[in-house]
């Protein structure tokens, strides 16, 4: 059995990836910074992301076989409010724990976004060139460069995703159910393009990924995009709400603190390539979103909350 260290296990993309991992027989041990979880079935541990000089000793301690580093400060208005504890979380750290996984001889997976594009011209692809434009994009770009230059066999995995989370409100998709299940009216961005991938089967193709040895720098995204607005008709139509209370606005309208990337279609097909076979598209993952809604995971993670 391999054990699997999972960092930000209580995030939406940690919590999931641990159950997924569970399922397939991984032992799975999660690091949080500070929220406890009760009745997981996986082991949890507090280890706090900016005392950088502790890491290594932690990381070892720990004994993985494989290292998932999901754990960031993902908050874009928080990273922007405080841009030097993103440094630290999202940047400096990431080089520490890669370097030690380089020194242990175990795999080492960094998750990282679309967003360190600048969202000019969209189909974005590996060989494009970056090009942040806020602090919390900034300190993700600096995260990939710091694990390359610690441990060059690194798998960089660029994400952008969707799911159930155990607060209930993380993600897009949950913005929407929250809001059309309430009978709330809510807004709908018609210029702000992506590529997101269920956090389910975004998890499976990590593992897959992991097994399969994967290193270098890879897009993990559906095999489509769309515009967050029409995101939000698709989660709509699939629960059964009302379309109609959705207003399509643009970005700039939105009275957004932080700026972001428009256009942030992103080309997946060398991951495609890689693997074997199709990746997920939009209806599949919102699908199988309501899918397990229906088998109870909503409320299956929000029981985690201690």
């Amino acid at each position: 059995m391999t054990r699997l260290l999972i960092t930000g296990v209580s995030g939406l993309l940690g919590v999931n990836l641990a159950l997924e991992a569970v399922d397939r027989g991984f032992e799975v041990l999660g690091w949080s910074n500070s929220r406890a979880l009760k009745n997981t079935p996986f082991q949890q541990n507090s280890v706090s992301l900016e005392e950088l000089e502790r890491l290594p000793f932690a990381l070892k301690n720990a004994h993985p076989d494989a290292v998932v580093h999901c754990a960031a400060i993902a908050n874009l208005d928080i990273a922007e409010q405080n841009p030097q504890l993103t440094e630290t979380v999202n940047a400096q750290a990431p080089g520490v724990l890669a370097k030690t996984a380089k020194e242990m001889g175990i795999p080492f997976v960094q998750i990282s976004t679309d967003a360190v594009f600048d969202g000019s011209k969209g189909n974005y692809s590996e060989e494009d060139v970056p090009n942040p434009q806020n602090t919390y994009a900034q300190s993700k770009l600096a995260g990939e460069t710091a694990v390359r230059r610690a441990y060059p066999e690194v798998l960089i995995a660029r994400v952008v995703f969707y799911g159930w989370s155990i607060s209930g409100k993380r993600s897009l998709a949950e913005f929407f159910f929250n809001n059309l299940s309430q009978g709330k009216r809510c807004n709908g961005f018609t210029d702000s393009i992506f590529s997101p991938l269920y956090v389910r089967d975004l998890a499976d193709l990590l593992l897959e990924a992991l097994v399969k040895q994967f290193t270098g720098t890879y897009h993990f995204f559906a095999a489509e995009s769309l515009s967050k607005y029409d995101f939000g008709v698709k989660i709509a139509r699939c629960f059964g709400f009302d379309e109609s209370l959705i207003t399509p606005i643009r970005t700039a309208q939105g009275e957004l603190q932080t700026q972001r990337s428009l256009n942030l279609s992103s080309n997946p097909e060398k991951l495609r390539t890689a693997l074997g076979h199709d990746l997920p598209g939009i209806d599949e993952g919102v699908e199988r979103l309501f899918k397990d809604d229906q088998k109870g995971l909503r409320k299956r993670l929000a029981d985690f909350l201690a």
